[in-house]
């Protein structure tokens, strides 16, 4: 079964649906066709431009959808970095006062980021030559959840400088001429990427981040949600037959092991995307990370303190590992559910699937406590038959033969 349901969550981590079909990049709009185009990684926006290298002219489409009819919907270029603060962006929303669809510049600096100023529109300090706004309809479309809206500009660049910061997002709610934050989701925080305008591909860094993640998920999933949970099922539904002998243990000792290292693994990962993602900050996620990590690396270091079965403290020992090991395995479990919300997987088959093996592990469970209830009170009713003499005492007890 083991095998099965590892095979099973590997593929379906490993499959995700082409959900860039609906967002597939175009050239072709109702005003211009231009020379390439991309699909960015999140919230199934996409870009189109025509790079003119003789006088370093960018013409630029953003394709993005609006969440909401009172939203808002931005893209810009940052001219430093990949990331948020220092975006130079064109935020389009409907006007308060006409209802109609406006597009106004702002420069998203670092007190905007802290929520401690509302951002308020001002002129780029960048060469913006033309921008406008049109939803997907013209005149007669309405900004409605869902609504498709594309963004064009003209921008002078720095000369021989191809390699461009795109950063775009959308938010619910616009008061006045103030966009508020946007929604904090993986897609949301991740949307902004570096795009060679001359070869039309992502920064190397961006790819391999979305590797790193993919890594992250799939070897935490194995890990923390599934070898951890089976290595304490052995250890309770598997110990109790005798003509097991030491098997139960080395084969729950063997179990735990590789999931805490594989699980090391994984948390480093999980490190290593923290550092390559300045500002992105999942709370929850790392801190139930953290705790998972930190429950498991004491229940290995108990191991080497292990008394034996003689010994008065044992009893103190075993229920310290019963507690420490229970309480790993649920933080484990929530967090890989947690992990998949992050990563925007909340509705994914990936997840699907993990329900579907964490389901099988938990049906096997409940016949295995089914059984062992049966087999606790038949030997209960044999016990007691036999102290009112109505059985006569066994000679051998099954399996004592190989004790």
């Amino acid at each position: 079964m083991l095998p099965l349901l590892l095979l099973l969550l590997f593929s379906l981590l490993s499959f995700h649906p082409p959900a860039a079909v609906s967002a597939r990049c175009t050239t072709v709009t109702t005003a211009k066709t231009f020379k390439k185009c991309m699909t960015l990684p999140s919230q199934q926006a996409s870009v189109a431009w025509t790079f003119h290298p003789h006088n370093a002219t960018l013409e630029i489409v953003f394709f993005g959808t609006f969440i909401s009819p009172s939203g808002w919907v931005g893209w810009g270029i940052n001219p430093s970095s990949a990331e948020m603060s220092g975006t130079r962006a064109l935020i389009a929303f409907p006007d308060p006062n006409s209802g109609r669809l406006v597009l106004l510049p702002y420069i998203l600096d670092p007190t905007v980021k802290l929520q401690k100023d509302s951002l308020v529109s001002s002129p780029l300090d960048i060469n913006l030559l033309a921008s406008s706004a049109t939803l997907y309809g013209g005149r007669l479309a309405t900004i409605h959840d869902g609504a498709a809206i594309q963004i064009h500009a003209t921008l002078k660049l720095v000369p021989n400088k191809t390699k461009i910061h795109h950063v775009w997002n959308r938010g619910l709610y616009v008061q006045g001429y103030s966009p508020t934050i946007h929604p904090t989701t993986i897609n949301d925080l991740s949307s902004v990427t570096t795009i060679d305008l001359l070869s039309g591909t992502e920064s190397t860094k961006h790819s391999n981040i979305q590797t790193l993640k993919l890594a992250h998920g799939i070897i935490n999933g194995v890990a923390w949600g599934i070898l951890l949970p089976i290595g304490v099922v052995i250890s309770r539904y598997l110990r109790h037959i005798q003509s097991l002998g030491p098997a139960w243990f080395y084969a729950h000792a063997g179990v735990q092991l590789s999931a805490f290292f594989l699980g090391t693994a994984g948390f480093s990962i999980g490190l290593r995307l923290g550092d390559l993602s300045p500002g992105v900050v999942y709370g929850l996620h790392r801190k139930l990370g953290f705790a998972a990590f930190c429950l498991a690396s004491l229940q290995t270091l108990a191991l080497l303190f292990r008394p034996k079965t003689t010994n008065k403290y044992r009893k103190y020992w075993k229920s310290y590992h019963h507690f420490v090991g229970y309480a790993c395995v649920v933080m484990g479990v929530v967090n890989v559910f947690q992990g998949f919300e992050v990563m925007g997987e909340g509705r994914s088959y990936a997840k699907l699937g993990y329900c579907l093996c964490l389901s099988t592990l938990i049906g096997v469970c409940v016949a295995l406590e089914v059984n062992s209830w049966v087999v606790f009170c038949r030997k209960a009713k044999e016990d007691k038959l036999r102290r009112e003499g109505v059985l006569g005492t066994p000679v051998k007890q099954i399996g004592s033969s190989h004790n």
